[in-house]
Formats: C-alpha cells, structure tokens, sequence
C-alpha cells in the first residue's frame, strides 16, 4: 500500500512523519506533500486531485489533513468531499460502510496542537515543566474545544513554564512532542477520527 498524505504545513509534516509508524499495521510505502498553508493546499486540491484520478494505481490512497481554525468543521469537510468527488475519486464518506475508499479528508480541530494537548504525557516528556496534571485542568480537559486557538493556548502554557518566551516555534515543537506521542491514549476527538479513519482505510483495502 502508498499512501499519499496531503498536509498544509511543515508542523503537520513532523507530526505524521514520527506516528504513522506507530498507526499502520500493514506494510507501507508513504509520501508527504506539504503545502503553504491552508489556502494554498485548498486552493490546488482540486487539479491535484483531478490528476491523481488519471493515473492513481489501486494500491494508492490518500489522506488529506488540513487544520479546522476557525472555520465551520462542515463547510470545510464538505469543500474537501466535493473537490474528491468532482475528481471521480471515492472517499470514506461517499462509501457504504465496509467498502474501499480511495481518499480519506480529516480535520485536526482547531489546530494540530489540540493533538498535544491530548496527550499531556507527550508534553511533559518533551518539556518537563509542563506538569503531568496539565489535562485535568478544566480549559484543557477536552483539547478540541479550547477556544482562542490551540497553538496560541500552548504557547502560552509554554511561556508559563518558562518555554520560549519570545514565540513558539511550531515545528520544533512539533518534532519533539511528536516523538512521544502515544495514539491510542490521546485525549483529542479530532485525533481518534484521524486514527480511527486510518484503522479503516486498512481494513477496507
């Protein structure tokens, strides 16, 4: 199996570069396409899309995963279906259950940091003065609903505990946090959908 993961920054890159090994129990072959953010992976989906369609052995899938921000979770997911389906290609959405899909679209709400705040084991490991009780604070116990942005609550969780005081470099963060996760105790709704959809895209093909 290949799988074609379509990202739209480094961060995200980092993230899935060090958990797919930890998500895929079947033999992979992986490719990450990082974009320039959010409008610039939206904007070029739907010739990317187009051409994979002209040429996409059965082997291949691909999974999409953009940050939800601020924007409405079903104006968004519903633009990456469409763009999919104009493209002739199936999605997970667009199948009955059981059957193979070719594209599977995820959000990370409202950013990919609300993945960190899903495993506050990972946080710690990768910055041990951020305290292993973070989650049980009420604004951080369910990470998908802090409000205000996820990335900019982490920073400030960092610059409270001494990190990075004059900004939050997102890739580093990335990288190191990453390298601990654990996926299945992440705390994140957002996540379990995003590896819950990869548990099916194995099983379905």
């Amino acid at each position: 199996m290949h799988i074609e993961f379509l990202v739209e920054e480094p961060s995200a890159e980092e993230v899935l570069k060090r958990i797919i090994p930890r998500l895929f129990y079947k033999e992979i072959i992986y490719r990450i396409l990082t974009h320039q953010g959010k409008k610039d992976l939206l904007s070029k989906l739907p010739c990317r899309l187009k051409g994979y369609s002209r040429w996409i052995p059965k082997n291949y899938r691909i999974v999409i995963l953009v940050d939800r921000d601020n924007e409405n979770c079903h104006t968004l997911k519903s633009a990456l279906e469409q763009a999919a389906l104009i493209s002739g290609l199936t999605t997970k959405s667009s199948v009955q259950t059981h059957e193979p899909f070719q594209i599977l679209n995820r959000l990370a709400i409202e950013e990919i940091e609300a993945w960190f705040f899903g495993d506050v084991q990972a946080l710690n490991s990768a910055f041990p003065r951020v305290p292993e009780t973070l989650g049980r604070k009420a604004k951080y116990r369910n990470p998908d609903a802090i409000s205000g942005g996820t990335k900019e609550a982490l920073e400030k969780v960092f610059q409270s505990y001494g990190y990075y005081k004059t900004g939050m470099p997102r890739i580093e963060v990335a990288k190191k946090v990453s390298s601990f996760m654990n996926p299945s105790i992440n705390k994140s709704k957002s996540f379990q959908t995003f590896k819950d959809g990869i548990e099916k895209l194995q099983l379905r093909n």
